[in-house]
């Protein structure tokens, strides 16, 4: 094929998981989809229904491949799992992590907040482009003429997407645009990004902002 073929690629966030005790998971096995989250899937699935999604990679964390789950079946994709697209690791992990519960307060985590650019507390936001970039490349090199989706977590979306846009890669997380079932979608022509969108096939299942609790990078 043309170096010059159009290409699109999504990066989904996965759907809602079931965490009643408001820890925050990053990494760990056994967080699965709650219900809600369950008919995010199905939304999205619906959503890209009328796509052109020829190949798809996800998480290997479990309620990455269960948001995956129902676009597969849909289009009779097998699930390729890639490591690079996981989640980022962080200290916090297993920790309650609400608003308001003073996780950040407690002495016992101030040293590793002291570098908030790197960040002190998790992968380095530079490790974390280079190895979603590799994966996006070779997404795309799968699915050149088409699109690809892959399935991966709210961090590593959003920095790929602020890269890819020119922000710097420190944040407040409460400001990141990827929303629970999100798709930000980079459109290429041969290997260049010519375009990014974002859209929320699942907004009106989305908890209010009120009931949710922060999660970094969830």
């Amino acid at each position: 094929m043309s170096g010059e073929d159009t290409t699109v690629l999504h990066l989904l966030r996965h759907g809602e998981v079931h965490n009643p005790e408001g820890v925050l998971y990053g990494r760990m096995p056994g967080f699965h989809l709650s219900e809600i989250g369950c008919q995010m899937a199905e939304r999205v699935a619906k959503t890209l229904a009328a796509r052109d999604v020829t190949h798809l990679v996800c998480s290997p964390l479990e309620r990455a491949q269960e948001t995956a789950r129902p676009t597969a079946e849909a289009f009779g994709l097998d699930i390729v799992t890639d490591g690079r697209v996981i989640e980022a690791g962080n200290v916090f992990e297993g920790q309650p992590f609400g608003v308001g519960d003073g996780a950040l307060r407690k002495p016992s985590a101030w040293k590793s907040l002291y570098n908030p650019f790197r960040p002190s507390w998790g992968e380095p936001y530079k490790d974390i482009v280079v190895r979603m970039c590799a994966a996006m490349h070779d997404a795309r090199e799968a699915a050149i003429g088409h699109e690809a989706l892959i399935v991966s977590h709210q961090l590593p979306v959003w920095t790929m997407r602020s890269f890819v846009e020119g922000r710097r890669l420190a944040h407040d997380p409460r400001r990141r645009q990827c929303s629970l079932a999100s798709l930000t979608t980079f459109s290429y022509v041969g290997d260049r990004v010519v375009s990014v969108a974002y859209s929320e096939p699942a907004a009106d299942l989305v908890p209010t902002r009120a009931s949710k609790k922060f999660t970094a990078g969830a």
